[in-house]
């Protein structure tokens, strides 16, 4: 298959309006919460009136029949319960501390908003009930807003992806007990990876396009991580350990454009694989045997150090010659054939 093959990317939040259907109680008979239409229409003024927003008016008492994207729950039906800002072109302004004044919110989805900027604001830790915080193309900045974030016990997915954050990945995100998916993929981050950061099933760790350095933590290859891209970072040393293997369980590894170093001739990759890109890194020994049992939607280990005849048979086929390019001396279909003594 193509190296060019599309990248892994976040999709643990589905879209808001997708999400209407399945709310306990899209509105109700006696309108929202005040004090929620109050904080909503101080969010729309934070962010400078945008046009997308014109049904959010003060002469409308229901709050949750302004937008498909405001919806609204609890036990009183009328609590906003989840909110989706998404592309607001015309938006060029700090994040609006107002959304941290409402308190019932449990989804908060920010997308294509380039000219939202600054940090998170304090007010965010007043948001202890939310369960997934999705934020995607925006000029956010600042850290990782993880003391924010500490009192929301239930905060399973925190996506805060191609913006603009720095520094260290916070080691405190550890603390949340129930946060198994991390996307925070596209910034300015550094430092090693903080061991610990995903619990319980079905995990999900997506830190491409960074400047994080150090060795991979061993504990990403237990549990049920499904999803590991790491890709376009300076990470050093040898993962396959724990990584790879019969019984590892992710589906999906991208570790490519890192400094990875070690030999592959022997690794056990496991069959349920289905995405593994290890190109542009600095693996040697022969491309792996267990490869021929694996059915592989995506694979590249091309710009590596890699020698000998690629193996035959089963799925390999299903690889062309540019998954293998730019290594030192791999022969063998579909590359050309090898010579006498390979």
């Amino acid at each position: 298959m193509s190296s060019s093959a599309p990248r892994i990317t976040s999709t643990l939040l589905p879209l808001l309006l997708l999400l209407i259907s399945g709310s306990t109680a899209p509105s109700c008979a006696a309108g929202c919460d005040p004090a929620d239409r109050a904080a909503l229409l101080r969010v729309k003024a934070q962010l400078g009136d945008p046009a997308r927003l014109s049904a959010w008016r003060p002469s409308s008492p229901d709050c949750c029949a302004w937008d498909p994207a405001v919806v609204c729950g609890g036990s009183g039906g009328g609590r906003v319960t989840a909110l989706a800002l998404y592309s607001l072109p015309d938006v060029s302004a700090r994040v609006p501390p107002a959304l941290g004044d409402l308190a019932a919110l449990e989804i908060l989805q920010v997308d294509s908003v380039p000219g939202l900027s600054g940090p998170v604001p304090a007010s965010f830790a007043n948001l202890t009930r939310l369960r997934d915080l999705d934020v995607n193309g925006t000029s956010i900045s600042g850290p990782v807003p993880a003391a924010l974030l500490a009192g929301a016990a239930n905060l399973s997915t925190l996506v805060i992806a191609n913006s603009k954050l720095a520094g260290p990945i916070p080691a405190s995100l550890a603390s949340l007990p129930n946060l198994r998916s991390l996307d925070l993929s596209g910034n300015l981050l550094t430092g090693a990876i903080p061991p610990g950061l995903l619990h319980g099933s079905f995990r999900f760790l997506l830190l491409s396009d960074n400047r994080l350095t150090g060795e991979i933590p061993a504990d990403y290859g237990g549990g049920d991580v499904d999803t590991v891209d790491l890709s376009r970072n300076q990470l050093t040393g040898d993962p396959s350990p724990f990584l790879f293997g019969i019984t590892s369980p992710a589906a999906k590894i991208d570790l490519s454009w890192n400094q990875l170093e070690f030999d592959m001739t022997g690794v056990s990759f496991p069959h349920h694989l289905r995405f593994l890109d290890l190109s542009h890194n600095r693996i040697t020994g022969r491309v792996a045997k267990s490869l021929m049992d694996v059915r592989l939607e995506h694979f590249d280990v091309s710009y590596n150090q890699l020698c000998g005849e690629i193996p035959a048979g089963r799925f390999m086929s299903a690889h062309g010659a540019d998954c293998y390019a730019h290594n030192r001396c791999l022969c063998g279909a579909p590359l050309p054939p090898c010579g006498t003594g390979m």
